[in-house]
């Protein structure tokens, strides 16, 4: 785990190294254990270290092989490295590390660019041909690991954060129409390739990118899960799928604990986080760490779930840590939250996630988390509208989108207003695509694929990376994902969501956390702006850059700020947050 950039010419200039150092450089909260830039030529890269996996200095990136003629930067981790270790040796490769990193490079050599579909991990790397000057560009399956894009004439710039390419300079940071829209209405979602700003693009997850030395490009995805059933799914009983998911689940689960250091886990107090600490403690784990967080209660909102995490950390004999924050704490952390955001994440548990992963960074440097069970096994509230919907679109924008078109153009200056609903488009096209026949099916696959990646995976890997702590989620191990695409719709929407998984989940977690109300990770104060905090956003939106800027429309400010706390999205979030989070990101970044 760790953070990844470069720069390729294209043209008769040298690469340049002290723009790739600057990269590195601000990458170095996500990789405190070590750096290094190499730079040959039209190629330069740099690297920042969180060691894992092998901690000696044989596994140091930039890594070079001499006798392949090949070269690797890489962030993440592969859990089924020592299987594919243990086949390349076979066929007679040597290694002078221990690691992961030296069994993608030898892997590319023996398979080329499509040995990606042999990984079971997370993983955006980048690697290069000595010999023919080739580079390719890879992102894993569910773009649990970021890879952000920036190119001018004669030059391409990667960089694990958007923050990183910021610091080597030369970007366009003009604001994206398109981008902006979907980050007011789709739920603070851009999807990739695209970002908030024009400059910056985003490589899509399960995307390999392969650029030739004269500028031509190859970009292929090399995996597409199918929502709906395969041949011989008919056959299958309610038990059978149970028992599938659970197998499934426990195999994701103890693929995560490839480390050579301890693992540890994020415990909400939901079945999702419940059910990975029940399978480590069948495995055989013991002295296993968890860690949970709580906020203040704000009116009727409670802001902690430890009664829960409270029964599973003393069920399973874990060695738990509570954390309880008040907004005394909370209110100065944010502008460093909000520092280690690659896009503005309007989510109000970001907050959590950040002050958690300082806490969790004390103790271990990796954890399993729960995210993504929501989205593959349908446990929002908006899957059973679209069970059989007539009309899927409205149907889900309806239950998702933040703002329909009309209060688009109420909100937003005329000059940043996309000339389309920019948001409803996307959707559309998304859910015309092949696949996915059946409504909820469709809105199965844009929310694992789309909305997924780009706000609660983004979320953790931001906020766990701004302390050097690895996240791991085993819900998005691509077998359990492809898995669950095949569960009958039936089975995942009954009783509230997430039924196939909470009838697995009864042989291995008490039924007091299954049969519970659905929680979230709540944080208050953010959703009520009150006091302080309202004052901090009047602040940021009354900014001269914000002023200049003139993002939204002096009225529709005015009428949110009436009365903040009427003006909720329909998935409960705070439009007056929502728009001051994007103004802070801005000036948070110099932008």
């Amino acid at each position: 785990m760790c953070g990844i950039s470069g720069e390729i010419r294209f043209d008769s200039r040298p690469a340049s190294a002290s723009a790739v150092g600057s990269m590195t450089e601000a990458l170095a909260l996500r990789g405190p254990d070590g750096q290094g830039v190499f730079a040959h030529g039209r190629m330069a890269f740099g690297h920042r270290r969180l060691s894992i996996i092998d901690l000696s200095e044989a596994a140091q990136q930039p890594m070079t092989d001499p006798e392949l003629g090949l070269g690797i930067v890489f962030n993440g981790c592969i859990y089924n490295y020592p299987e594919l270790r243990a086949e390349l040796e076979a066929k007679g490769y040597r290694f002078f590390s221990h690691g992961d990193t030296e069994v993608l490079l030898k892997a590319y050599h023996a398979w080329g660019r499509r040995f990606v579909e042999r990984l079971y991990g997370m993983f955006a790397f980048a690697i290069w041909e000595r010999d023919s000057g080739r580079v390719t560009l890879g992102r894993d399956r569910l773009g649990i690991k970021p890879l952000y894009l920036s190119e001018t004439a004669g030059r391409l710039r990667f960089a694990s954060t958007l923050p990183a390419l910021l610091a080597g300079g030369d970007i366009d940071t003009a604001i994206d129409p398109v981008g902006l829209y979907q980050y007011m209405s789709f739920h603070a979602v851009v999807p990739a390739p695209g970002t908030i700003l024009k400059g910056v693009r985003k490589l899509p997850p399960a995307t390999l990118l392969t650029l030739e030395p004269d500028g031509r490009r190859i970009e292929e995805t090399y995996w597409e899960p199918v929502f709906g059933p395969q041949p011989g799914d008919e056959r299958m009983s309610e038990g059978e799928w149970q028992d599938a998911v659970l197998s499934t689940l426990r195999k994701a689960v103890e693929r995560r604990l490839v480390a050579d250091v301890p693992v540890g886990v994020l415990l909400s107090g939901g079945l999702d986080s419940s059910v990975i600490v029940a399978l480590l403690a069948e495995a055989g784990q013991t002295g296993l760490q968890t860690f949970s967080i709580g906020f203040e209660t704000v009116g009727q909102e409670k802001g902690d779930e430890f009664q829960y995490s409270d029964l599973i950390a003393q069920r399973f004999q874990t060695d738990h840590h509570k954390l309880f924050i008040d907004s005394n704490r909370a209110l100065p952390a944010l502008q460093d939250c909000v520092r280690a955001m690659s896009e503005p994440m309007v989510s109000h548990d970001a907050i959590g996630f950040f002050l958690l992963s300082q806490e969790v960074a004390k103790h271990v440097k990796v954890v399993q988390s729960g995210q993504g069970a929501d989205e593959i096994f349908a446990g929002y509230h908006w899957y059973p509208p679209m069970m059989e919907a007539a009309d899927p679109l409205s149907t889900y924008a309806k239950v998702f989108f933040d703002r329909n078109r009309a209060e688009m153009a109420e909100a937003l200056n005329p000059r940043y207003l996309a000339d389309e609903d920019a948001a409803s488009a996307f959707v559309a096209a998304h859910f015309a695509r092949p696949g996915a026949d059946r409504p909820v099916d469709k809105a199965l696959r844009l929310d694992t694929t789309v909305m997924l990646v780009d706000d609660p995976v983004k979320r953790v890997d931001n906020m766990t990376m701004a302390w050097g702590l690895e996240g791991r989620v085993p819900f998005l191990d691509h077998d359990l994902v492809e898995l669950a695409a095949r569960v009958p719709p039936e089975l995942k929407v009954r009783d509230g969501g997430k039924y196939v998984l909470k009838e697995a989940a009864r042989r291995v977690v008490p039924s007091e956390v299954i049969d519970r109300p659905k929680g979230y990770f709540p944080v208050p104060a953010l959703k009520y702006l009150r006091g302080p905090y309202l004052e901090l956003v009047r602040d940021v939106l009354n900014q001269p850059a914000a002023r200049e800027r003139a993002l939204f429309q002096p009225a529709y400010l005015d009428r949110l700020f009436s009365d903040p706390e009427t003006h909720i999205t329909p998935l409960r979030g705070s439009k007056l947050w929502q728009a001051a989070l994007l103004e802070f990101w801005l000036q948070t970044h110099g932008i």
